[in-house]
């Protein structure tokens, strides 16, 4: 946190000069207006030619100041940016609130894991990892925590990440650049509907047109002032309709071409200043080197080719005043040259525009969860094996506060499945939770909440938490049934870390004692690795029929001075201690 408060002290005082300067450039740009309307007054009235060269210089001096203006308010933009991130993180780890996108647009419901961990929604695992900016960027993060990575992947992954914690100043400059972007959902479909619209080919009349009509405008023009002649001018009103028809002829394909792409050209701009943050920087790491190489393309960078599309669509965006639409195209048909840059800057260049984009989205997934490691210190990278061993020291969940949470040593080896007992309360669902969580986190190379860790990465599939569907007239125990039913699929195809959490609570004590026996029986049958907890305790006599594969683990709860007192520890063997008559009785239920 300290970092953090460093950077807004540092930030603050920067902030404060730009922003002085930035005051001051501009009393500076509203006074050259005036000097340069006030000697143009008097050079109108005395026609003195000095007083018109310094209203020319006061004018050139105006643009100068714009320059410097413009330049000046990015800088103040980026600068109110970090200032704003750094402030985020104080607040988060004060645990006074979490000021960031929850993704819960990206929730499903059917997915194996990301209702019952809670990756999506408030006080999610997403909402606690995301410093993203971009749609791009959450999109990619998101589906990062959805599926589960190539065990090379994760190594790469694991690179990259320990690399980008080190480089704080240039996470948050990237960051910041990304924020003030202002990207949304509907700027990105905008490009992509654009890159995905093929059809990039004019009539060659049209062409030969673009090209015939303008050299005549401007040569009768320069005929014009040669000779004086008037008739020319009359040439010059036909060449001038003639464009401007030209223009309405090719008016609706400049339409559809540029058709849902407001502000376009502003993203662009900015995705060529985050392409651009990438080519500059120095990596050491594998995976980072491979995506900044792929920046390259044509002999030129990414970045370069974004400007010149911004720059493309920027002028594009001419064709929406009229006098300048009807100058810029009666003389020399304007938009249409425009609309022919555009679409052979497609032409060329379509096919690498996603894997631009896709890239700033792939760094800042990167960048969350070097974030992740960076805000934890005592989190570390788990060893990955390929021998289905899966072990945990001092695991805890992530999204804890680590002044209270509890960490406990587990693993899955030589035994691989788990039978959990405990009263409620007791910690039996955060301990899975933190499996989970820890499991999903592992196999995508982030850190782990544990001071040691070694994975052999599974596709996690879970039953913890399901909720009536009345939209699909699903009662809860059918929409339990069918979560089993999608987990005993899965591991037809192949093994899998399994949590299960007091399934089959809709039916009678003895059914759901005997299908929670046979479910377990068929998951380790399947070579399932995971947990499932219980309150029935002859599920745990199974261990008697499969030593070698299941275990009893436990948590316990005392009673001390007439209250209940858990202490979160696993320990091995069934849970004795019973809590709910107890805790009835205090508070006067029975």
């Amino acid at each position: 946190m300290e970092a953090y408060q460093n950077k807004v002290e540092q930030y603050t005082t920067i902030f404060n000069k730009i922003n002085k300067s930035y005051n001051s450039i501009s009393i500076l740009r509203l006074l050259s207006v005036f000097i340069c309307l006030f000697l143009l007054f008097y050079y109108i009235k005395t026609s003195e030619i000095l007083f018109a060269v310094f209203a020319f210089l006061s004018f050139i001096g105006f643009i100068f100041l714009m320059r410097i203006h413009s330049g000046l308010s990015f800088q103040k933009e980026l600068t109110s940016a970090i200032l704003k991130l750094n402030r985020n993180e104080i607040t988060f780890l004060k645990r006074e609130k979490i000021p960031f996108e929850n993704g819960i647009e990206f929730n499903d419901f059917h997915h194996p894991y990301a209702y019952d961990l809670d990756v999506f929604g408030e006080h999610s695992l997403f909402q606690n990892l995301n410093r993203t900016a971009t749609f791009i960027g959450k999109k990619t993060l998101a589906n990062q925590l959805l599926n589960l990575l190539p065990n090379q992947t994760i190594l790469e992954n694991q690179e990259a990440i320990s690399e980008l914690k080190t480089k704080i100043n240039w996470r948050q400059d990237f960051l910041a650049l990304a924020m003030i972007s202002n990207d949304s959902k509907n700027s990105y479909d905008s490009l992509v509907y654009w890159n995905s619209f093929k059809n990039n080919t004019l009539p060659k009349v049209l062409i030969a047109l673009s090209i015939i009509l303008p050299t005549l405008f401007f040569g009768i023009l320069a005929a014009y002032f040669i000779t004086s002649k008037t008739i020319l001018l009359s040439y010059l009103t036909y060449i001038f309709i003639a464009n401007l028809i030209v223009l309405g002829k090719s008016f609706k394909r400049i339409q559809s071409e540029i058709a849902k792409a407001d502000n376009v050209d502003k993203i662009i701009k900015q995705y060529s200043l985050l392409v651009e943050k990438i080519e500059k920087e120095t990596f050491q790491s594998k995976k980072l080197i491979a995506l900044q190489q792929q920046l390259i393309f044509k002999n030129a960078t990414a970045s370069t080719h974004l400007k010149h599309l911004s720059e493309l669509f920027s002028r594009m965006d001419t064709i929406s005043n009229l006098v300048t639409a009807i100058v810029f195209n009666g003389t020399f048909l304007f938009n249409l040259h425009v609309l022919k840059a555009l679409l052979k800057w497609k032409d060329n260049y379509s096919t690498e525009l996603e894997k631009w984009i896709e890239i700033i989205g792939e760094f800042e997934a990167l960048n969350s969860l070097a974030n992740l490691a960076y805000n934890n210190p005592d989190f570390v990278f788990p060893e990955i094996n390929s021998e289905y061993k899966i072990g945990f020291s001092d695991l805890s969940h992530p999204l804890l506060n680590p002044e209270t949470r509890v960490g406990n040593d587990t693993h899955f080896y030589p035994e691989s499945f788990m039978i959990l007992t405990g009263s409620n309360m007791s910690g039996k669902s955060t301990f899975l939770r933190s499996l989970g969580i820890n499991m999903v986190l592992g196999g995508v190379g982030s850190v782990v909440c544990a001071s040691k860790a070694n994975i052999h990465p599974l596709p996690v599939l879970v039953s913890m938490r399901l909720s009536d569907s009345l939209a699909d007239s699903e009662s809860y125990f059918f929409a339990e049934i069918k979560r089993l039913k999608q987990i005993m699929d899965a591991l037809e195809d192949k093994p899998a870390f399994v949590l299960l959490d007091e399934i089959l609570r809709g039916t009678n004590s003895d059914d759901k004692r005997n299908g929670t026996i046979e479910v377990v029986k068929k998951i380790i049958a399947k070579n399932a690795i995971g947990a499932i907890a219980t309150h029935d305790i002859e599920v745990c006599l199974t261990t008697n029929e499969y030593p070698n594969t299941l275990t009893n683990q436990c948590f316990e709860v005392e009673i001390q001075n007439d209250e209940l007192h858990f202490d979160y520890k696993l320990r091995n063997g069934i849970c004795k201690n019973k809590s709910a008559t107890f805790l009835m009785q205090k508070m006067g239920v029975i």
